[in-house]
């Protein structure tokens, strides 16, 4: 009971010390970030969702134009496929933990 308690008091003082904000790019996927055309596949969105859907190890990230994101909730971003948006939530590296996307 005590490591748990002591567990969970670590893990909401990592997360404090980060505090949430806003992130502008577009949604992708880890295989082809901002190059689809090696794929073949038109529009971008349409590539986007075949490469997250085909793909077990292929995830949406958000792209900035500089650093890849890899975004905690996976199901919200297949709306957004290939659209410019702003998601919010708290970094952990390289990794947003999402609480909106808009």
């Amino acid at each position: 009971m005590t490591k748990s308690i002591l567990l969970f008091v670590a893990a909401a003082t990592l997360f404090a010390g980060n505090p949430s904000r806003s992130y502008t790019g577009v949604i992708t996927d880890s295989m082809c970030v901002a190059n689809h055309k090696m794929m073949h596949v038109s529009p971008d969105t349409k590539c986007v969702l075949e490469c997250v859907k085909a793909g077990r190890t292929v995830k949406f990230v958000l792209f900035d134009g500089k650093a890849v994101y890899q975004l905690s909730d996976q199901q919200t971003p297949a709306k957004f496929a290939g659209q410019k948006v702003k998601v919010t939530g708290v970094a952990s590296g390289n990794t947003i933990q999402v609480t909106k996307i808009e």
